[in-house]
This record gives C-alpha cells, sequence and structure tokens, in this order.
C-alpha cells in the first residue's frame, strides 16, 4: 500500500505491506531509532510517538493508518542545535537513567504539556500511567515534568 506521511516536519511516501508496524516502519526504513520496541503489547510505553499531537504506541500502531496524518519522534524534537526544553529538563533532574524508556516518556511529556501547561502532580502521574521504567521511582520523572512546564511556560 503506497501511504503518505509527515515525519518530523518532512512528507515522505512509502510502500509497504498493511501489517506494518508504525514502529518498524521508522526503526528499520529511516534508521530512526529513538523510539523503543520495548514489550510489543502495549504495555510499557517505550515506542510512543505523537501521531498528530496525540501519544500512541508504535507497536501497536499501523504504518498505514498513519496517512495523511503527522507523526513526531523523539529525533524531531531539538531543533538540531539544541535540547528542547522537556529533554533539557529530564537531564537536569536526573530523570535519564538507563534511557531505554526515556524517549516514551518524553513525547508523553510533550503531549501533556500541550494539553495541559501547568499539570499538578496527581495530574502527571495520571497522564504517564502508560509509560514504565524499571530504573526509576518515578520521583525525578514527575520533578522533570513540572520543570518542563516552567520552561515551556
Amino acid at each position: 500500500m503506497k501511504i503518505d506521511v509527515t515525519i518530523n516536519g518532512r512528507e515522505r511516501s512509502f510502500d509497504v505491506p498493511p501489517n506494518t508496524l508504525l514502529l518498524n516502519l521508522l526503526r528499520e526504513r529511516l534508521d530512526l531509532t529513538g523510539s523503543k520496541y520495548g514489550c510489543g503489547i502495549g504495555e510499557c510505553g517505550a515506542c510512543t510517538l505523537l501521531l498528530d499531537g496525540e501519544p500512541v504506541l508504535g507497536c501497536m500502531t499501523l504504518a498505514v493508518d498513519c496517512d495523511g496524518r503527522t507523526v513526531e519522534t523523539i529525533e524531531g524534537l531539538g531543533d538540531g542545535d539544541g535540547l528542547h526544553p522537556i529533554q533539557e529538563a529530564y537531564l537536569e533532574e536526573g530523570a535519564v537513567q538507563c534511557g531505554f524508556c526515556t524517549p516514551g516518556f518524553i513525547m508523553t511529556t510533550k503531549a501533556l504539556l500541550e494539553e495541559e501547561p501547568n499539570p499538578s502532580e496527581a495530574e502527571i502521574r495520571e497522564y504517564l500511567k502508560g509509560n514504565v521504567c524499571r530504573c526509576t521511582g518515578y520521583v525525578n520523572i514527575v520533578a522533570a515534568v513540572q520543570s518542563a512546564a516552567g520552561k515551556m511556560r
């Protein structure tokens, strides 16, 4: 099937089998490997991307469902010369340990802060509940989201 997708601001066309996952298209055809393949069943959030601004799981989203839509990955966040304020906040708050889950958390954080620029701790924890980190107790991640909210206001 032929699909046209805008990925990180660039319009792209692909011929894909109907069962191609968005995550595989990004990782295998475009070498956009920031989004991770974790559980493969939609439980961990490591593959979280933004589709038309909404967080989706790349391991559960078919590429053909992205035809005519906009995808944003972790690679599309920075401006090339610097980090996005969310990325800066995650580093400053020590919310990055092994880093495997970090791209998914950051993309989910971006969606949250676009929806709610000044979230409470409870709202942050609720919004991030689909992202799993095995290294932290989430305290630093929540602090990073709060810091990023302040930077983006």
